[in-house]
């Protein structure tokens, strides 16, 4: 069985390269930049090992790779929405939703983003994808806010960068820090109706925050 994903592999290279992608993310994920093994990600792929360094020169380039295809999936999942067709109150109350479920159901993206905090996004540094990835989304969601202006819902002097920053804080650091918040307050801030109540918070937090 093995073998034959192996030669499927072969004769699929896009197929492989994206089967090497999401071995390397849970890797990546689960053992940070230093203490995950590319042989242990080809073997979660069912790839060979000299085809990785092919495609990816090195475990730093695949590593970099690995944070690009986070960006990639969770901006392109984004585009789904169709933001601009919502309005303005609406299209943020999606985000904003969006952002907490999307975080919650993929906890190797909060695992590998702080990994590359730790290294002060020395590697992230080195991507013009992510750079281009973010530029219209921020132009997206300026163009909500303005029309939000425009149309009585929002105050002026938002800065699209800032609001979502903050739509994203408000989701990553409750869920990036859930288990020692749980310790701290003693209540299990992971169960769904815990979860529900805080993306609740979040829409009401972001909504009151940006109203005119």
């Amino acid at each position: 069985m093995a073998k034959s994903a192996r030669q499927a592999n072969r004769r699929d290279p896009d197929r492989t390269r994206n089967a090497v992608l999401a071995a390397a993310q849970a890797e990546f994920a689960a053992n940070g930049l230093s203490g995950a093994r590319v042989d242990a990600i080809a073997r979660r792929a069912r790839a060979n090992k000299r085809m990785i360094y092919h495609y990816f020169g090195s475990k730093t380039g695949l590593y970099l790779a690995a944070l690009e295809r986070v960006y990639e999936d969770l901006r392109g999942t984004e585009r789904t929405l169709d933001l601009a067709r919502l309005p303005p109150a609406a299209a943020i109350r999606r985000l904003v939703e969006f952002t907490f479920d999307y975080s919650r159901a993929h906890p190797e993206m909060i695992s590998l983003i702080n990994n590359e905090n730790l290294h002060r996004a020395r590697h992230l540094r080195q991507s013009r994808k992510v750079q281009d990835l973010h530029s219209p989304f921020v132009q997206l969601i300026d163009g909500i806010l303005k029309r939000g202006v425009a149309s009585g819902v929002f105050r002026a002097g938002l800065s699209p960068i800032e609001l979502y920053i903050t739509i994203a804080a408000l989701s990553y650091f409750y869920l990036s820090n859930n288990w020692t918040l749980s310790v701290i307050f003693g209540r299990d801030l992971g169960a769904d109706a815990a979860l529900r109540r805080r993306k609740r918070h979040n829409i009401d937090m972001i909504l009151h925050a940006i109203r005119a």
